[in-house]
């Protein structure tokens, strides 16, 4: 879990915001604490009527409003009951549990989380002091609620092996654009470890984003500029993109430059895992890429293809969810490529349909009696391919090492 806490120049402003997204359907109040009434009998007057008749009672004060918000790791899925008591207790553990509070909802990023409203003017028109509270009280307050709810730990980033990333995809139309995309990147630059553009849009398709540079001759490109797409279903882009500049942290190019520095590093013990899982799938000899990539999804493995117009795959790209590792096939090793998996995948499902080997006393009179049987047959006929392997009888001899093919010298005997 981790808690962000603002003050924002009024109590009006902070509930404004929240407001508009419950009318947009992305949010909705879930509970009133210290109102008169519940959540859902209040209307926007009577919320803000309640914050003033305590804000009034101190004037002098120069901030009176803190505006929470406690966000959650993807993996976890928590109800509107669990969120209530995770918020309550939290307000309890910071100094504001007798504050009047709103808690909010969000549904418009790839990560679960809470809106807090309050204000720090207590009843009796004293203001609580607020300062370092997100150091000291809310630091210990997160930790404390982690142990005790048994929240991914933001310190550890520990991820949970149930992670479906794709419960998280951005919705067009149905979500605030760039709050999801905002969203989608601080789950993914917090979880993954890639190191190219192609390795983060292979993770971004997950979640309906791209990033675009544009094409060569456009002005993005030329002054080395980024945008955010977001994608339909059918990996399509639609509605407008968004400049990696405006976005509050700015994901820009630079921005990526250190992440991919960051993730070649970050990945590297991981590549042995990953190559682990996907020859335990291999062995089990997958009939196709199709086959291949079912498998690695039983490994929390997400393989991504890439295919020109034709439909021919010409790259792979591996996504181990329990790792956060990203490579492209042919960084794990020669064998790894987009072409030497489906060259594999064909030598494998090549042997699938041969007989087995009869094995008698004498296995080598048996194959005389066959072949001359089946010559005898075919006196002016081609061998068909298996017959003809069988009367092959050139010796291969490059392949057996040298001191294997010396005659052995014979042993003299002595007469005593």
């Amino acid at each position: 879990m981790v808690a962000k806490i603002t003050t924002p120049n009024s109590i009006s402003k902070a509930l404004n915001y929240n407001e508009k997204k419950v009318q947009k359907g992305v949010a909705q109040c879930i509970h009133a604490g210290n109102f008169l009434k519940n959540a859902k009998e209040l209307n926007f007057y009577e919320k803000l009527h309640h914050f003033k008749r305590y804000i009034d009672l101190n004037t002098r004060a120069k901030t009176n409003t803190l505006h929470i918000s406690l966000n959650f790791d993807p993996a976890e899925k928590l109800g509107p009951g669990k969120l209530v008591q995770i918020a309550t207790t939290y307000m309890d553990k910071i100094g504001f549990g007798g504050q009047p509070y709103l808690v909010y909802e969000h549904h418009d990023a790839g990560h679960p989380h809470l809106h807090i409203v309050t204000t720090s003017i207590e009843e009796n028109g004293r203001r609580i002091v607020t300062q370092n509270i997100g150091r000291n009280q809310s630091q210990k307050a997160r930790k404390e609620i982690e142990e005790a709810f048994g929240l991914v730990k933001a310190t550890s980033k520990k991820r949970a092996d149930a992670m479906v990333v794709t419960n998280q995809k951005i919705q067009y139309g149905k979500n605030d654009t760039k709050r999801s995309i905002t969203g989608v990147l601080h789950t993914v630059f917090s979880r993954y470890h890639f190191t190219s553009l192609p390795e983060l849009n292979a993770i971004l398709k997950l979640y309906n984003l791209h990033a675009d540079r544009g094409e060569k001759d456009s002005r993005i490109f030329q002054n080395g500029g980024l945008v955010y797409r977001v994608l339909d279903d059918k990996g399509n882009k639609v509605g407008v993109p968004i400049k990696a500049s405006s976005i509050r942290f700015k994901p820009t190019l630079p921005y990526l430059e250190t992440q991919f520095k960051k993730g070649e590093e970050a990945r590297a013990p991981h590549k042995q895992r990953l190559k682990t899982a996907i020859e335990f799938v291999l062995h089990q000899k997958p009939q196709s890429l199709t086959e291949l990539v079912a498998g690695l999804k039983d490994e929390k493995i997400t393989t991504a293809l890439r295919e020109n117009a034709a439909g021919f795959v010409y790259g792979i790209t591996f996504i181990d969810h329990r790792t956060g590792a990203v490579f492209n096939g042919s960084d794990l090793g020669k064998g790894y490529s987009a072409a030497a998996l489906q060259e594999r995948i064909k030598d494998k499902a090549a042997t699938l349909g041969q007989p087995e080997k009869l094995v008698t006393k004498s296995p080598q009179k048996n194959i005389t009696r066959s072949s001359d049987k089946d010559i005898s047959k075919s006196k002016n006929t081609t061998p068909s391919q298996p017959l003809a392997d069988l009367l092959k009888t050139e010796k291969d001899e490059g392949r057996i090492p040298y001191e294997f093919r010396k005659k052995k010298k014979k042993k003299r005997g002595f007469n005593l």
